[in-house]
């Protein structure tokens, strides 16, 4: 098997990791929508793919693991709405809260929680509602698994590049493709029910699905291609993927457009 063919085989075989992450981080960061840290996930598993080692020992399980989280956590950082004062006041006003309700044996009002702090009632209401939509904070030791590894800047600007590329690519896939990429790996749904929405068997739903990682991943070689025009590894033909390519082009920014479209002139 080529080295190419082995990169590809672990994206293939490792992406429900990445709805599985993607659902457990959403699950505790609720302010940051699940489908966006999916795509997130997904470029990161590409790019530990393509740095992965299999010399060093680790599984690539586990490395995959640690890259996906590092990419969710930058991704949470860039995303936090939460200065570090107000982030102190909800620590706070919960802890008292908290305290208070231990000893009364029920929920403390935020009457009474205000009255302990010395501080009106509205702050106490805006901290306890803050307090609602921040479930897990980086600051806290208790994140450091979510923030196992925190990619450098330059590795940042790759990531954010790459997921760029995957929205358009993904956007730009056949009607079919993209609904069952979607289902998949965004929504979670499983095959068998993807299969008898679209009135098709569950072959032939994994099947499009694993046509559709390929053109996924030569969207993303064609756009960082090097010189020559790298190999396709999609089964469409010549001119349906040319075709993919001009779609890509159309959605995209100028940036993207101009990658494709002077890749295709060469």
């Amino acid at each position: 098997m080529s080295s190419r063919a082995e990169r590809n085989l672990l994206i293939e075989s490792n992406l429900p990791l990445v709805g599985y992450l993607a659902a457990e981080t959403h699950s505790r960061a609720t302010h940051i929508p699940r489908d966006e840290l999916a795509a997130v996930g997904a470029l990161a598993l590409v790019t530990a793919a393509e740095a992965f080692d299999p010399e060093l020992g680790v599984p690539f399980g586990a490395y995959a693991r640690r890259r996906i989280l590092g990419a969710f956590a930058d991704e949470m950082r860039s995303m936090d709405w939460a200065s570090r004062g107000i982030r102190k006041r909800i620590k706070e006003t919960v802890a008292v809260r908290d305290a208070l309700t231990a000893g009364f044996g029920r929920t403390a009002t935020a009457a009474e929680v205000a009255t302990a702090m010395g501080v009106p009632k509205d702050v106490v209401i805006e901290a306890l509602g803050d307090a609602a939509r921040t479930l897990t904070t980086l600051d806290e030791p208790s994140a450091r698994d979510v923030a196992a590894e925190i990619p450098l800047p330059e590795e940042s600007a790759l990531v954010g590049e790459r997921r760029d590329v995957l929205e358009q690519a993904v956007a730009a896939l056949p009607e079919r493709m993209r609904r069952i990429v979607l289902a998949v790996y965004f929504d979670e749904r499983p095959v068998k029910e993807i299969a008898e929405e679209l009135g098709v068997t569950h072959s032939a739903v994994s099947q499009q699905r694993s046509e559709a990682i390929r053109l996924l991943r030569d969207a993303l070689d064609r756009y960082f291609a090097e010189g020559s025009t790298p190999a396709a590894t999609t089964r469409v033909s010549v001119a349906a993927r040319e075709a993919y390519f001009t779609r890509i082009a159309d959605g995209a920014g100028s940036r993207i457009a101009g990658a494709f479209r002077e890749s295709a002139a060469v």
